[in-house]
């Protein structure tokens, strides 16, 4: 499993703090984390691409886009949460108690996966500084994927997040698909919140 501390870490991995003026954003020259060689290939309707079992409490909840050619997902939504059918390029939005939040987005990509996922890390969090912050790659059914967590600065205090990510064929083009949470740093139960929606998910290629 490949770790990788992006700019706006001060030396060591094991510290992951930021500087007042750190960018935050990742450095082209390092290697990208959780990349796997694939191929366009042809993948016969609705094959079950991963089917992982979901562990942990959480109810598994479907995840899909009106684009045809997109993969759908199933994922573990914790429990106490609410999910609702987003539109465009947004599967699922997800509330949580105590000001936490999620979403699910699966959008066409012309990007290789090293380059598609370095341009969502560079832009997560907009403008606000990151206070830390981990690229993870993760083994996930032969896809590309990585796990990304840290803190953010915020208007009204840290926010901590975790975004998992994932570069998926469909016979037609590529997708990158994002699962983003967020909350209030230390807030109670966004480990648990994590530990679900962050977990390897199901994929169907349509």
């Amino acid at each position: 499993m490949a770790l990788l501390c992006l700019s706006g870490i001060v030396a060591g991995c094991g510290e992951r703090g930021g500087g007042p003026g750190a960018p935050g954003h990742p450095d082209p020259a390092e290697p990208v984390p959780g990349i796997v060689t694939t191929h366009p290939e042809h993948i016969p309707p609705d094959t079950v691409a991963c089917s992982p079992s979901l562990t942990g409490e959480g109810r598994a909840t479907l995840a899909s886009v009106s684009d045809p050619a997109a993969p759908r997902i199933t994922i573990s939504v914790p429990d106490g949460w609410t999910s609702t059918p987003g539109s465009g390029a947004t599967a699922l939005t997800l509330t949580g108690p105590n000001g936490m939040s999620a979403t699910v987005t699966i959008a066409p990509t012309d990007r290789r996966p090293d380059s598609a996922f370095l341009a969502y890390t560079a832009s997560l969090g907009g403008s606000m500084r990151r206070l830390n912050f981990l690229v993870t790659g993760v083994p996930f059914c032969g896809f590309s994927s990585q796990l990304l967590t840290g803190t953010l600065q915020g208007s009204s205090g840290p926010i901590e997040f975790a975004d998992r990510i994932a570069h998926i064929w469909t016979n037609t083009k590529n997708y990158l698909v994002a699962i983003h949470l967020e909350g209030p740093a230390a807030v109670p139960g966004f480990r648990s919140a994590k530990s679900a929606l962050m977990q390897n998910f199901a994929v169907v290629i349509p």
